[in-house]
């Protein structure tokens, strides 16, 4: 049989882990602070004697799209937005640190400001601490105040400091778990220049109609791929056809 199939099934298998990819992003369209992946097919020139017009199809990582998403105001006083460059750092279950645009907290049974998820989010001085009968406030800088609801009235209290930072965006790599973390080094700086916005959510940067796009495209080049293996099965079928009547 031709080798025509083998370099076919090599696009095929990679449009499907491509298909695999852009489902992703489209599943994570109303991810908060969801950031889309990035892939593109390259080729890879098969090497041998004879095969100079023989290429391989390799889906191949581009990278994220670091653009910002569209941010909605929910009037939650937990829930902050990163204003531009800039990412939010949370301590991971194993001791690590890694970045998140997604702002919406929630405070843990001891009090403690985290994640959806439950983690921790990095302080200044390590993990923040909301005692109880307090209305929250987070300020463009990241500082967590406390306004008891009892007692002083006016009277601000300091909680610490949302640790901000804005590494540069070729040092990030995505987990396993949608957070980010930075290649070289174990924690990035602090940056005091990246902003919040309070009471409000940053959406995803997926659109949604080119996701739906690439998905089609994907699936027809599937096809496409197929249907060179189909072909390359019917010539073998018929020369060995003609063979045998020879």
């Amino acid at each position: 049989m031709d080798r025509v199939i083998y370099t076919a099934m090599s696009g095929a298998k990679h449009s499907m882990e491509q298909q695999a990819n852009a489902s992703n992003n489209l599943a994570n369209a109303t991810t908060t602070g969801f950031r889309e992946q990035l892939n593109t097919f390259r080729s890879a020139p098969v090497v041998g004697e004879g095969l100079a017009t023989r290429a391989f199809v390799v889906d191949s990582t581009a990278g994220t799209n670091f653009a910002a998403g569209p941010v909605q105001d929910t009037g939650r006083a937990l829930d902050v937005a990163v204003q531009g460059p800039g990412w939010i750092a949370v301590q991971t279950a194993d001791g690590g640190e890694a970045y998140t645009r997604n702002g919406s907290f929630r405070l843990s049974e001891n009090g403690i400001l985290q994640t959806q998820r439950g983690l921790n989010v990095a302080g200044d001085g390590g993990p923040i601490s909301i005692p109880a009968d307090v209305t929250v406030a987070v300020a463009p800088d990241g500082t967590v105040s406390a306004i008891p609801t009892n007692g002083t009235p006016n009277a601000v209290n300091i909680l610490g400091r949302i640790k901000l930072v804005n590494p540069d965006e070729k040092s990030l790599k995505r987990g396993d778990d949608g957070l980010f973390r930075v290649t070289v080094g174990a924690q990035a700086p602090a940056d005091a220049n990246v902003k919040l916005i309070g009471g409000a959510l940053e959406g995803s940067n997926v659109n949604v109609v080119e996701a739906m796009v690439n998905m089609i495209n994907l699936s027809r080049q599937f096809e496409l791929n197929m249907k060179v293996v189909q072909t390359a099965e019917s010539d073998a079928t018929k020369a060995t056809q003609l063979l045998s009547v020879g």
